[in-house]
């Protein structure tokens, strides 16, 4: 099991708890195949309500959380054990595509288009849902279409990387591209 730090320890201007937050976050590092010797260190800013994680460091996997990430929809300020899978799943996963090679030539985050976040979003969320979580498909279909258009072209390239066990940039890039065609 990948050890874990959590900052801060305890929240003030949120509902988290430690080990609430582990007794999620350790399963799911279990199930992407994180082991022991992987230290993942968690930065929680509880005072904004935004749900961006940032990779701060690939390794050891360091992640900038704000606090929104985190939180229960329907009870603000809450924590939601489904989207703390969502989001930390899909960092993780990404983390792990990069460290796989086969996305050496992919762009920082930060140098990502809107369209190719939504298409590497599709890809990780479709590996989550087969691992058995919620991964509300609508919801990533809908941006998909956003980013590359309401056509049959842009819902193919969506099944194509949602339904993908095993891509490299170059691909996922290409399913991208071709469906804004």
């Amino acid at each position: 099991m990948a050890v874990f730090t959590i900052t801060p320890e305890t929240f003030g201007m949120v509902f988290y708890d430690t080990a609430q937050i582990l007794n999620v976050i350790e399963p799911l590092a279990d199930q992407l195949g994180f082991g022991s010797d992987e230290s993942i260190t968690l930065h929680i800013n509880e005072t904004t309500p935004l749900g961006r994680i940032t990779v701060a460091s690939s390794d050891p996997i360091v992640l900038h959380i704000e606090g929104g990430a985190f939180e229960d929809p329907r009870r603000p300020r809450n924590f939601g054990p489904t989207q703390t899978v969502d989001s930390l799943g899909r960092a993780l996963l990404r983390v792990i595509d990069r460290r796989s090679g086969g996305f050496a030539d992919a762009p920082p985050d930060s140098e990502l288009t809107f369209a190719q976040t939504a298409a590497w979003d599709a890809y990780v969320m479709g590996r989550i849902e087969r691992l058995g979580h919620k991964a509300q498909k609508q919801r990533r279909v809908y941006n998909f279409r956003n980013r590359h258009g309401f056509s049959d072209v842009a819902d193919n390239a969506f099944n194509a990387l949602w339904n993908a066990e095993s891509l490299t940039w170059s691909q996922l890039a290409a399913l991208s591209e071709g469906a804004t065609a």
